[in-house]
């Protein structure tokens, strides 16, 4: 019985140890290179006396990096990826919640390493390489090792501008990976086209898939996602067939009309997350790449990634969206209501997982995990824990979970209750529309529109009054060149709040 991640790289460097496993677009690492690195980290980290502690690994988005991160799950550690396009503050922050005694960093992140308030040891990969593989050592700590361990931390926001860091064990990444891979139909020919920071747990949907099955994963460069066309000949040229992306990174795509001068060519696989994808930009990828399948993935970080799927079958009107569809395997999807009972069939509610792949929890903060981490109000009679999302879903007559918006983002504007999600649907139907988003000043009562487009905004607001009602109308609408993201590519709505209140 499989208990470790490790033991996809182990068996798979045994039946493929010459082929790529991860590339950018000039290092690549065989499976045999990624596991002598890993088991040289591992060994250097022992011998420093590192042992079930967080280890940050500061580096650049590289191949290398991912290596870092199996070396420290060789040490009987848990890595903490972190790198130099974070905000300086945000680094901070997270060094005072982790007190890591071990940073990683290489020849990019070096000196911005020794510039951070950091306390522990700074240690340079590639001295790390040079280390002698310790086999009895590392055998001993596999043998101590549970499938409950932790295995890496990743800090998403808090709501008190402090950032939460989820813990994630081998048992939810294992169980995560194998029934994600049935659903996708992930094997050895896979050619993932990496999109997401690797601080992120995004990234997962790629790079352990990569270990199991002896794929390929490549790290597309940031860069390359402003420029649509040389993106999708990238994508050709390194015959990229599969993609796990957030839904912004392909509307970028299909709104600048790319698919009129290239497309992709061996894209097979196309699964999206993080945000809702517009039916008008989802039709333009559907027209393009006829005989690929499209997944919809819905899940938070908190369970380690995704734990819902919809492969879409069927046409959807401009004014419907796609249905996050039902759970993976071993994983159970219920609603509550406001009382915590399940509601009616087409009914509300917040959407809560039970399973396997439910993350530990917070690292060093039991109170914020006590109020999201709870017992299920639905059985009374053992432990048994839920998380609690803050997404609202209800289930539609074909038993399929559609996804309602967030709790936080549903309003109360001239007296009547708003989700600001049905305001974007009807905007980004608008052909002139690429992407849009609202959100609401709750001191003056406004809801203010974003957009991007080619329509100026007293005639985007003179179609709105003629698809909404008065009340949903947003009070200020503005055209922007671009709308921001966050460094993991969904639209950055704190950031959308700052440029409304113009500081």
């Amino acid at each position: 019985m499989q208990t470790n991640i490790l033991q996809y790289l182990e068996a798979t460097v045994t039946r493929c140890p010459d082929k790529v496993a991860f590339a950018n677009e000039d290092t690549q690492l065989t499976f045999s290179q990624v596991y002598d690195q890993a088991q040289r980290v591992g060994s250097f980290l022992h011998s420093q006396g590192f042992y079930k502690q967080p280890v940050v690994v500061f580096m650049r988005k590289h191949p290398t990096t991912l290596t870092a991160f199996f070396g420290a799950m060789y040490a009987g550690c848990y890595y903490v990826p972190l790198d130099d396009e974070m905000p300086r503050h945000r680094i901070e922050l997270i060094f005072g919640t982790l007190q890591a005694g071990a940073l990683i960093c290489d020849e990019t992140t070096a000196e911005m390493a020794k510039e951070l308030n950091y306390q522990g040891k700074i240690y340079h990969f590639a001295d790390m390489l040079r280390a002698e593989i310790d086999k009895p050592a590392l055998a001993e700590i596999r043998d101590k090792q549970l499938d409950i361990d932790p295995i890496y931390i990743v800090f998403t926001s808090g709501s008190t501008g402090v950032p939460k860091g989820v813990m994630a064990c081998h048992r939810s990444v294992i169980d995560y990976v194998e029934h994600l891979c049935q659903v996708l139909k992930f094997d050895e020919n896979s050619v993932f086209g990496n999109q997401t920071p690797l601080y992120f747990d995004a990234y997962l949907k790629e790079v352990i898939p990569t270990l199991k099955y002896g794929a390929t994963t490549i790290l597309i460069p940031k860069q390359l996602f402003m420029f649509p066309i040389k993106l999708v000949e990238f994508l050709n040229a390194h015959k990229i067939n599969t993609l796990c992306w957030v839904v912004s990174a392909l509307t970028m795509i299909s709104a600048f009309r790319t698919f009129e001068t290239v497309k992709p060519e061996y894209l097979r696989t196309i699964a999206f997350a993080s945000e809702v994808f517009p039916i008008k930009q989802f039709k333009l990828w559907r027209q393009a790449l006829p005989e690929a399948r499209f997944i919809n993935l819905y899940g938070p970080t908190e369970t380690t990634g995704i734990c819902c799927y919809y492969e879409v079958d069927r046409e959807f009107a401009e004014d419907e969206t796609l249905p996050i569809g039902r759970p993976f395997g071993n994983t159970e999807i219920i609603l509550l209501d406001e009382n915590n009972k399940v509601p009616a069939l087409g009914e509300q509610g917040e959407i809560c997982v039970r399973g396997t792949r439910l993350t530990l929890g917070y690292y060093c903060n039991p109170e914020k995990t006590a109020e999201v981490f709870v017992q299920n109000p639905l059985n009374n009679l053992y432990p048994e824990l839920i998380y609690r999302t803050g997404d609202l879903g209800k289930m539609n007559a074909r038993g399929e979970l559609e996804f309602a918006g967030r709790k936080d983002y549903q309003i109360k504007h001239m007296g009547h209750r708003i989700e600001l999600g049905e305001i974007e649907v009807i905007v980004n139907m608008h052909p002139q529309v690429r992407s849009a988003c609202c959100i609401f000043d709750n001191e003056k009562k406004k809801i203010a529109l974003f957009y991007t487009g080619d329509i100026e905004p007293a005639e985007l607001t003179g179609y709105m009054k003629g698809k909404l009602p008065r009340y949903m109308v947003p009070n200020v609408t503005k055209k922007l060149e671009a709308l921001p993201l966050t460094p993991n590519g969904k639209i950055d709505r704190n950031g959308l709040k700052t440029i409304y209140s113009g500081k």
